[in-house]
Parts: C-alpha cells; structure tokens; sequence
C-alpha cells in the first residue's frame, strides 16, 4: 500500500462560505485530485473563500458515480490524495461518495473526513422538536405510489423524521404526508439554510401546507416532522382486528379476510395474523 494515499470526504457550506472550516481550506490546497458534484460550483466556493488549488477536478455526480468510482480508486492506488466535495453540506449524505467510500474500505485505503456543514442536523436544531432520537429518509421518492408507500412506512415512526424535498414537488409531498400522518403532526420546514433569504416555517402539518401553498417556493428544503404518538401502533392494531372481523361478518373466513386486510392495508400478512392472535389471547 502506497503511503501517501488518502481518500477524504469533506463537509463544505449550505450556503455561506464563512461557515468552511480551516481543514477544509487545507485540503483544498494540498489535494492532487478533488471530485467534485459540480465543478462550477467548486470553483465559485473557491472563490468565496480566496483559496487555490492546483489539484485536478473531476466531476463526480449521481450521473457517472460508478464510472467516477473506478476511475478515481485507481488514481487512489497510485498515491493520489483525493477530495470528495458535494454542493453543499456531506458527501455521501444523500450525495455521490457512498460507492467510493466502500472501494476504498475494500481496498485497504485509508478514508479520512473533515467534518462540516449538515443539512440534517441543522434542519433539526432549527426546529424545535425532540432531537434526542431521530432518523434521515433522504429524498421522498418521485412517484405517487412509492410517495404513498414512504409515508405510510413512518406512520408509527417515533423518531423525529427527517428528509428533503425539491420545491416543484413540496405541495404534493406535504399533502400525502398530512393525509397520512395526520394534518396536526407537528413539523418544520426550513428553508436556504444559511444563506440571505433562510426561512425556518413551523407548525403542524396543515398548517405548513396553508402556508406553502400561499406562495412561490423556491431553494433547498429540509422538512422535519414529530414522530408518532406513544400508543399510535395500537391503535392501528385495533383497526386491523376490526378490518378482519368486518370481513368475516359478511361471510369471509379467516384466512381470506386476513389475506384481504393484508392487502388493503399495505401490510405483511403475518402483522395481520398477529393482530388476529393478540385480540384472541385478550379475550
């Protein structure tokens, strides 16, 4: 193993450069390659922050990772040091880096990072509710289905829930998440963090909607929600028993209606089963 070879991944700001760390400006000058989301970008960071760098940039997005990925663990191999920034905030993060990362574990080489900005967790000291547990969901998924299918998977989360979401699809997302989760689950929504035009809205969940759908929403959004209530997984074992019977009561057998909730409900048949046991062993 070549000695000098050092993949490190580094945290740059969301949005105002004052808030780069001196190791992230080190890096910057001393890297002999740096992977950057968009090279564009990297270069008016640079600027922002009056430093140089003679290393070579690459451009290492969602669009050619893998391609990126064998290309800079070869350079890697070579005694290259290489820096992983993103757009903002952490590579690897809802970001490229997560492959190159495993390759190089894999390969024996050493990974370093320089901790920075995170959009997670500064969205989730912004707002207010309980940060002593809490889980990231990355990015709510595109499709209505799969939309559908990602809130109703937190429904009994407990955990405060963090995730992003692009503005053209914020309305869409907020109106599934209220129907779900129901419209008085408390959340925030934060806004540009950092930078001129921040905006941190706070409320519950019909509430935030109102307000989004009032005005043109632009920039980077994190959106943080409530876990559920103490007792809420109950409930729903409640209405899976009482789905069950219903069907039975019009002439189903069991293992049709359980196999019938299951599918209605979106949930495993043996969860179903195990309703259907509990409510038997409770009698």
């Amino acid at each position: 193993m070549i000695a000098h070879m050092k993949l490190q991944l580094a945290g740059v700001p969301l949005g105002n450069p004052s808030d780069a760390s001196a190791r992230l400006l080190s890096a910057i000058k001393s890297a002999s390659i740096i992977a950057a989301e968009d090279s564009r970008r990297f270069q008016r960071l640079c600027q922002d922050l009056g430093v140089s760098s003679e290393a070579r940039v690459l451009s290492f997005f969602e669009g050619n990772e893998e391609e990126r990925t064998e290309q800079l663990l070869k350079e890697l191999k070579n005694g290259a040091d290489v820096l992983v920034v993103t757009d903002a905030g952490m590579p690897t993060v809802s970001d490229p880096g997560f492959k190159l990362v495993r390759a190089a574990v894999e390969a024996n080489i050493p990974v370093e990072v320089l901790p920075g900005p995170s959009a997670v967790t500064t969205a989730l000291a912004l707002s207010g509710l309980p940060t002593d547990r809490f889980c990231f969901e990355g990015f709510v998924p595109r499709t209505q289905g799969a939309r559908n299918k990602f809130f109703e998977n937190l429904k009994f989360e407990s955990r405060t829930i963090v995730f992003f979401e692009a503005p053209h699809r914020l309305l869409e997302t907020l109106d599934v998440a209220a129907e779900i989760l129901g419209e008085d689950r408390k959340a925030a929504l934060c806004r540009e963090m950092t930078k001129t035009y921040e905006e941190t809205v706070r409320g519950n969940l019909a509430e935030i909607k109102s307000w989004a759908s009032s005005k043109e929403i632009l920039g980077e959004i994190t959106i943080v929600i409530s876990g559920a209530a103490e007792g809420a997984k109950e409930v729903s074992q409640q209405e899976i028993i009482d789905a069950v019977r219903k069907l039975e009561d019009v002439g189903m057998d069991r293992k049709e209606a359980i196999a019938a909730v299951s599918q209605e409900l979106d949930l495993p048949k043996r969860d179903v089963f195990d309703a259907m046991v509990a409510a038997k062993n409770l009698k």
